[in-house]
């Protein structure tokens, strides 16, 4: 880890770099209730994984589980921002790649 950035670090930064512009053009009514939860899941997954690199054996399982609960609510809100129509389907496929990818990251690291 220390010579070379694992892969899920560099997906899950273009994940929140994708993901935070597309935020803003959520419904400012949404944006203190909805859209904070969106975001605070996202991060929260980011820095599970940060601190899971930091440790070993049971602390770090720990904190990959933490991790998977978080990108859990992520896919959830994704899935209703993409049923109220404030993702595009286009936008939305995109996402789920990327989440996609982000699991089987974190899957496999889970085992690992």
């Amino acid at each position: 880890m220390a010579q070379k950035e694992m892969v899920i670090f560099t997906r899950t930064f273009d994940f929140l770099s994708w993901l935070l512009p597309r935020t803003n053009d959520f419904p400012r009514a949404h944006r203190n209730t909805f859209t904070r939860r969106l975001l605070d899941a996202a991060f929260d997954l980011r820095e599970r994984l940060e601190e899971a690199a930091l440790r070993k054996g049971a602390a770090r399982k720990g904190r990959l589980a933490m991790a998977d609960e978080a990108l859990a609510k992520v896919r959830m809100y994704l899935r209703l921002a993409a049923k109220w129509d404030w993702l595009s389907p286009g936008q939305y496929h995109h996402v789920s790649e990327m989440v996609s990818e982000i699991g089987r990251l974190l899957g496999g690291w889970m085992k690992a």
